[in-house]
């Protein structure tokens, strides 16, 4: 059996050592806790949101039926509140799985079900190893290779907010104009990808601060931060909330967004991901057509006030696209159909009338069109000979 430390003060640095579990704390600033409300409720609530997650069921059955196998130490910290106990930086859902099955009665209280340890393994759950650093910035490197590029990815909010906190510290330590790709180099990153992420995360935090947004407030309960950080690095939304140019050209900073386009900020943080407490859902069901088709609605105050109005993201992308672009896409999409239908032709037998009469009338519409294309292309050429 190894030596089991029992005193936190007797933990060195930088040296995995056995210690017990009941002297280790879960991190609220773990940059999977998406809600803040998540942290200032301890390890109850932090313990719930990585159940209901997803994150803990798989890993409670596993330990469960082979005990705790330390494969890898818990990465941990002396925190400044207290001397008695660590804070986990690195293994936050081990650590949580682990109190559970350590304490059944306080498993139940959370609601949580836990499976049967398997005989024997009980031994198995007391003690762990960790190692501990001197601070967070001293466990970044590990965790970033690990949590951002190696085999545990988070998703792309939890890199951000763990990008974020780093760009913070290492600007408020000094840091000079290389800083940002100092940080992207580290994490194993495109400097403009990380750029776009921070970004996002200083107009998250803005809006919170402002009162107009919270992510808490969301209509889902899923949280997609890609569509924010895509939003924001179209020009479209760029120009809507005045950011064009000082977005390009510098180096993320707070409160980007200026005091007279905070109402501005609000609707299309609304528009991305509604409002829970006033019972707005939002328009964007999908990154992909619908960031683009939102953008293009914000390029044309006229399709804004429709937006505005009828709370339809389809409607007012109606309104923003040219009558003439509008007849082109349509005649392209026509054309697109008829070669499909042509291509599959011998699928039709000749038993379903209701096909035949639908082939009629896409023939007389497109008669239609045809003469009156032609009639239009007649007029034009007569004017342009006289």
């Amino acid at each position: 059996m190894p030596d089991i430390i029992t005193n936190v003060a007797d933990l060195p640095l930088d040296v995995p050592m056995h210690i017990q579990t009941d002297l280790l704390r879960l991190d609220e600033h773990n940059p999977r806790l998406i809600e803040p409300s998540i942290a200032k409720g301890g390890d109850d609530s932090i313990i719930l949101s990585l159940y209901r997650s997803g994150e803990l069921k798989e890993l409670l059955q596993s330990i469960a039926a082979n005990g705790y196998i330390d494969i890898e130490p818990l990465v941990v910290m002396l925190p400044s509140d207290s001397a008695e106990t660590l804070v986990v930086l690195e293994g936050n859902r081990r650590l949580a799985a682990l109190k559970l099955l350590i304490d059944s009665d306080y498993a139940d209280s959370l609601g949580i079900p836990i499976p049967d340890i398997a005989a024997g393994f009980e031994n198995t759950l007391n003690s762990v190893r960790v190692i501990r650093v001197a601070d967070r910035s001293a466990a970044r490197p590990f965790i970033a290779f690990k949590h951002i590029n190696g085999p545990h990815r988070w998703d792309s909010y939890a890199k951000a907010k763990f990008a974020a906190e780093w760009y913070r510290e290492e600007k408020a330590a000094g840091g000079d104009v290389g800083t940002l790709q100092s940080i992207a180099n580290r994490i194993g990153d495109s400097h403009d990808t990380i750029k776009r992420m921070i970004a996002a995360i200083y107009v998250l935090d803005q809006a919170k601060d402002e009162e107009i947004f919270e992510i808490e407030d969301r209509y889902h309960r899923k949280f997609n931060f890609s569509h924010l950080y895509t939003a924001l690095s179209r020009s479209e939304y760029m120009f809507y909330l005045g950011i064009t140019d000082r977005w390009k050209a510098f180096d993320p900073e707070p409160n980007p967004i200026s005091t007279g386009n905070l109402d501005k900020l609000r609707e299309v943080l609304h528009w991305i991901y509604g409002s829970a407490s006033d019972d707005i859902k939002p328009v964007i069901r999908s990154q992909n057509p619908d960031i683009k088709s939102l953008g293009r609605v914000l390029a044309e105050s006229k399709a804004v006030h429709v937006l505005r109005a009828e709370g339809s993201l389809e409607k007012a992308f109606d309104a923003a696209v040219p009558i003439d672009e509008k007849f082109s896409d349509a005649l392209v999409r026509a054309d697109d159909a008829l070669q499909v239908a042509a291509g599959n032709l011998r699928a039709y037998d000749g038993s379903d009338m209701s096909l035949l009469e639908i082939a009629e009338n896409v023939r007389e519409t497109s008669d239609i069109v045809l003469e009156r294309m032609k009639s239009k292309a007649a007029a034009i050429s007569k004017v342009s000979e006289e």
